[in-house]
């Protein structure tokens, strides 16, 4: 293929992804929106949108079932559909909430160090095969994973900025734009600097970003 065609493609493949972010970031804020919002039923008809079981909390049930208007003549999505776009929603916004309320004041470096731990716990199978499920493993139990799930924060008002950044880093993050370069080394757990948990000795420290410590399994011994 010519180096033309190549740098075509690769174009093409930006605005994509571009545009993918836009609407994940849209839709999400419309999901939000539609909260306080109810339209006459004669007008629209409403497709529920429920996150994962295992995304439970108090604080978030209030926004599990949001109906989202489908614009009269433009037809339902296929059950397949929107089994599809709800989880990549609820995925998105699992993201965006671990990151805001975690790492907010940390900038973009921050926040994507966040987002790597989270990777990290998916991939070591031992936390949870989704984004939800790893931070709303222990929600509401007083050994939650993430602290926010658990300690009050999420029923006070997002500040809109910081949470439209994390939202868009989010989405961006999803879609492949923002690439994650393992700068926590594979960490698995952090904590703030303020506080010394009593399981930090046990594991390895990797990084510190910020105001986080972050820490991952220290090395098998190997068999005599």
């Amino acid at each position: 293929m010519h180096q033309k065609s190549l740098d075509v493609l690769r174009r093409s493949d930006r605005v994509f992804v571009a545009a993918l972010t836009v609407v994940l970031v849209a839709v999400s804020a419309a999901v939000g929106a539609a909260a306080a919002y109810r339209p006459h039923a004669d007008k629209t008809q409403t497709t529920v949108v429920v996150r994962p079981a295992d995304a439970a909390s108090d604080a978030v049930a209030a926004e599990d079932a949001v109906p989202v208007a489908v614009r009269p003549g433009t037809g339902a999505r296929s059950p397949a559909e929107q089994l599809v776009l709800n989880k990549l929603l609820a995925e998105h916004r699992c993201l965006s909430e671990a990151m805001y309320y975690e790492a907010r004041g940390e900038g973009e470096k921050g926040e994507k160090a966040i987002a790597e731990v989270i990777f990290t716990r998916m991939r070591t199978g031992n936390f949870g095969h989704s984004i939800c499920a790893v931070v709303y493993e222990g929600a509401n139990q007083p050994h939650c994973q993430f602290s926010f799930t658990c300690n009050g924060d999420m029923v006070h008002p997002k500040q809109a900025r910081a949470w439209m950044k994390a939202q868009v880093l989010a989405a961006r993050i999803l879609t492949g734009e923002e690439r994650l370069n393992g700068v926590t080394g594979g960490a698995t757990n952090f904590h703030a600097i303020s506080v010394e948990p009593n399981w930090a000795p046990e594991l390895t420290r990797t990084a510190q970003i910020g105001n986080h410590i972050f820490y991952k399994d220290p090395p098998r011994s190997r068999p005599m």
